[in-house]
């Protein structure tokens, strides 16, 4: 963590990045305190006014304030983002654990990840949410359905490589099985890069999530989410451009963040990455 830190303070916009995850956190955690008005609240004749003292980011179209939505959409970002994140790298390592381990097990499964890697990803999203139906909770099972089969892959190949490292020969050698093996001498290797894949999924899944509400496939239109706001605002973005410009710069500031955060996280995690790292630092004049 210490040298996280130290990598994160040397690279300043990494650290700008972590400055703007850390400020949508705080709104997401006390959104009833930080919000201005009850995103809900409609107010008519206030309606697709500018930003102005009273609404900092304007009114939507049906006068609500977008400042309080926006808010209220962090809360909304977060849990949907953590919920892909928890189920694509719960079920994805624990696919490519067993693959990798359990030859046998590994042919029928990773198989079946190819064959859902070969679906376009919102394709994909679209046809589960079509069977389960919209809702977060389904939201929130077709987007980790996408991200977990990349997570499966990437630990599948380093679990092919660990099993065959000279420690895991020498524990075999004197009776452990392979649950021993697997869980006390495996799987903490793999825990570097989960932490740096799950950076990259929770970046990668909120553009998804985005783009299902934006189709109208997603969560309830009611419900205050940056994706929903997006796609009510391109309505009137002629006449009043920050209901879309405003939860769309969120958006990106949000994805660019993470995955900023995530780079330095790889950099300092991958030993590869440290070696070339220093290297290249040796050889700076």
């Amino acid at each position: 963590m210490r040298d996280f830190l130290r990598a994160l303070v040397r690279r300043k916009i990494a650290l700008a990045g972590a400055g703007v995850l850390l400020v949508i956190c705080v709104l997401a955690v006390f959104a009833p305190l930080v919000a201005t008005y009850d995103p809900m609240g409609l107010n008519p004749t206030d309606r697709l006014q500018g930003p102005s003292a009273r609404h900092w980011f304007g009114t939507d179209h049906f006068g609500r304030d977008i400042y309080s939505r926006i808010v209220y959409g962090a809360r909304m970002t977060l849990i949907s983002g953590s919920g892909v994140v928890i189920c694509s790298v719960v079920i994805g390592v624990l696919i490519g654990l067993l693959s990798g381990y359990f030859r046998q097990f590994g042919l029928v499964a990773m198989r079946l990840v190819d064959v859902m890697m070969s679906f376009p990803p919102l394709l994909l999203a679209l046809a589960l949410i079509a069977i389960l139906r919209p809702g977060l909770v389904n939201v929130i099972l077709a987007v980790s359905a996408t991200y977990l089969t990349h997570t499966a892959r990437i630990i599948y190949g380093l679990t092919l490589k660990i099993k065959e490292e000279a420690y895991v020969e020498a524990i075999r050698s004197i009776g452990a099985n392979s649950g021993r093996i697997v869980l006390r001498h495996v799987l903490p290797n793999l825990v570097s890069p989960v932490i740096v894949q799950a950076t990259f999924t929770f970046a990668f899944s909120l553009l998804q999530i985005a783009s299902l509400d934006f189709l109208g496939v997603g969560v309830p239109p009611q419900v205050p989410s940056w994706g929903n706001m997006v796609s009510e605002g391109r309505v009137y973005i002629t006449r009043a451009p920050g209901v879309l410009l405003f939860p769309g710069m969120f958006i990106v500031l949000s994805v660019l963040s993470f995955n900023l955060v995530g780079d330095v996280l790889r950099d300092n995690l991958d030993p590869r990455f440290r070696e070339q790292l220093s290297g290249a630092r040796r050889q700076t004049p």
